[in-house]
């Protein structure tokens, strides 16, 4: 089963899921921005939404515009803090290096997740407890080139 939460919105166009089970609802832009290649800009959404505490959302890339145009989202994921009231932007860079990429008022830009949180406290201490993994960090568990892994 799955839980829904209620989230207040102020939105010009309020994000919307693409299919049943989707864990991101689509944002769309609320203003006309050309990213020239290796540009990043801010683009509006229009939205403001009020979490209830204990709740987080994330602004991802859209999967497709990354895919096919070199579009990301620069700080990705963007966190959204509960507290937080002001509209939400996107921080857009085209990583393309030839093509410049236009935007339209009500095109899909990123996607909007949002997940429950605890709040942790953070216990000072000597000395961590061992695991598998260790101080293993970047690269660790190495990689294979080739089409399989």
């Amino acid at each position: 089963m799955n839980e829904s939460v209620d989230i207040p919105i102020i939105a010009p166009q309020v994000p919307v899921y693409a299919h049943p089970g989707d864990a991101g609802a689509d944002l769309v832009a609320t203003e006309a921005v050309v990213l020239e290649p290796g540009q990043r800009a801010l683009v509006g959404t229009g939205v403001r939404i009020a979490l209830p505490a204990g709740y987080v959302a994330f602004v991802v890339p859209r999967s497709g515009l990354a895919a096919r145009h070199g579009i990301t989202v620069v700080n990705s994921p963007g966190t959204v803090d509960a507290g937080y009231r002001g509209e939400i932007k996107v921080s857009l860079l085209n990583t393309d290096r030839d093509q410049p990429y236009a935007i339209a008022p009500g095109d899909r830009i990123a996607q909007l997740i949002v997940m429950r949180v605890p709040e942790v406290t953070f216990l000072p201490v000597d000395e961590l407890p061992d695991s598998a993994r260790g101080e293993g960090g970047f690269g660790s568990t190495g990689y294979q080139t080739g089409a399989t892994r």
